[in-house]
């Protein structure tokens, strides 16, 4: 723990390298897809043979620059590739074509939710294009192999300044980045795919007597979830105090330098590697073999002109337009096609709420059930729109709904269609209703005890004799009318 008069300031930097989701690789044509058998997807220039030649892939620089852009990133006019020179068994070339002095985007910011409701801006340092390497694969006892499918697969490294100052500030910075690349569509950031992975840098300062010493920078490389993020950094954050606290004048930025560190998920801490190494160690130089990129403004334009709505932008719309919750509103944008199915739906006609309620119920366990998107589920906007709208005049009960929900994305249709054909539509028939009032108390003599003698019973009786009359009506008695029936009977 520290010490009393000690102030001990976390401060975390953020790399982030994705994986854009082009049809082809950066610097040729073979094909960026997960999942296909070891070293199918390669050829002379992903595998680094002599004369082979790059070209890159335009779309690959769209998506990069609509990132920057989204980024409030200044978007440069002239930049160029290099040769970043390293040796490693998935690199075959033992160069990664990169952008060093002149990246394509920088400082730019990126907005994060707090958990008091405020937001905090992390500045972003440069965004750059570079190729990914290969992957080690270590299956088997005797040796370790070597898949390149993934060598040459566009890349984007997005660098943040170092603004976080806390676990929890570290983990809304890559939800957020997480969800701007989803919602922009430049990639899948499947994370158990390896589509976008995290590499803090971590250091501490304490304020003593007036003083203030700063602990070596670690970097952690190749984290591939939130959870080993989160834990990482907290897990430095404590080691790196401690250890100051061991030797307070030796173990200093100043003293020890900067130094690379992994994660063994086992132990949930971090290891040493190596130290970290600087520019000049990589032997940077120009790439003689691809021409500079050009950024003319009608090209950056025209990309700025699809990004569109962001997602902070489109939460705060949600919850004061619409009048959702903020847990609502947050559910509803982690993807720009949920929220456009939304949208469409309002548009239709819908109470916003209603079609809020449908999507995060029903909708949100379709999706899990089937590893999608809420969007992708199949129910469409004009649907969605009816639905609720039978929903809001009563036709419907929301049992009923979520039936009809589930049909609409299993087949499709009219939603009053299905409800007439599955008969159900509301029973508004008050005669009906008391009937299946009365059959419930007259077989529950425990439950209507309960109810009618109050205490801490009554609420879960009464409950569960409503329950049993939403039950003989196939859920299609409106709940509101159930409830007075009941208590009518019950209090007489």
């Amino acid at each position: 723990m520290a010490e009393v008069a000690d102030k001990v300031t976390p401060v975390v930097g953020l790399e982030i390298h994705v994986e854009l989701d082009t049809a082809t690789k950066m610097f040729c044509r073979c094909r960026n897809r997960f999942g296909d058998p070891p070293n199918t997807n390669v050829c002379p220039v992903c595998v680094g043979m002599p004369g082979a030649l790059p070209v890159m892939n335009r779309q690959a620089v769209e998506f990069a620059m609509k990132v920057a852009l989204a980024l409030g990133c200044t978007v440069r006019e002239f930049t160029k590739w290099d040769r970043k020179g390293y040796y490693y068994p998935d690199l075959p070339k033992n160069y990664q074509i990169s952008q060093y002095d002149l990246p394509l985007g920088e400082h730019g910011r990126l907005e994060i939710p707090l958990a008091d409701g405020g937001t905090k801006a992390v500045r972003v340092l440069r965004t750059h294009l570079e190729e990914d390497a290969g992957k080690n694969i270590h299956d088997h006892p005797s040796h370790t192999g070597v898949d390149l499918n993934r060598a040459g697969v566009p890349l984007l490294e997005i660098v943040s300044e170092p603004d976080m100052n806390s676990v929890e500030e570290a983990g809304a910075y890559a939800r957020a980045m997480h969800r701007l690349v989803r919602w922009l569509g430049v990639s899948q950031a499947n994370m158990q795919m390896g589509h976008m992975r995290f590499e803090p840098n971590i250091n501490v300062h304490i304020e003593r007597d007036g003083r203030t010493y700063k602990t070596p920078i670690c970097e952690v490389k190749n984290l591939n979830s939130f959870r080993a993020l989160e834990r990482t950094v907290a897990f430095e954050i404590s080691r790196q105090f401690d250890e100051w606290r061991a030797d307070p004048d030796g173990y200093t930025m100043e003293k020890l330098g900067k130094q690379n560190r992994g994660y063994d998920d086992a132990r949930e801490q971090t290891v040493f590697q190596r130290e970290k190494e600087e520019a000049h160690d990589y032997r940077y130089f120009p790439d003689p073999d691809l021409v500079p990129v050009l950024v003319d403004d009608a090209w950056r334009q025209r990309v700025a002109g699809s990004v569109g709505e962001l997602p902070l932008a489109r939460r705060a719309r949600y919850t004061k337009d619409y009048g959702l919750g903020g847990k609502e509103a947050d559910a509803l944008t982690q993807d720009a096609p949920t929220g456009d199915l939304l949208d469409s739906a309002v548009a239709g006609g819908a109470q916003p709420k209603r079609c809020a309620n449908l999507l995060l119920g029903r909708g949100a366990a379709i999706a899990n059930e089937r590893v999608c998107t809420i969007a992708e589920v199949g129910v469409p906007a004009d649907a969605l729109a009816e639905l609720a709208k039978m929903l809001s005049a009563g036709e419907i009960t929301a049992s009923s709904a979520d039936k009809v929900f589930t049909e609409l994305a299993q087949s499709g249709g009219s939603p009053r269609a299905i409800a007439e054909a599955e008969r159900l539509l509301a029973i508004t028939d008050t005669g009906q209703i008391a009937a299946w009032v009365d059959e419930a108390i007259a077989a529950n003599e425990k439950a209507v005890t309960d109810a009618r003698q109050g205490g801490k019973k009554q609420k879960k009786a009464f409950g569960f004799l409503m329950g049993q009359v939403m039950q003989k009506s196939r859920g299609a008695a409106q709940p509101a009318e159930v409830q007075r029936l009941l208590r009518e009977r019950l209090d007489s």
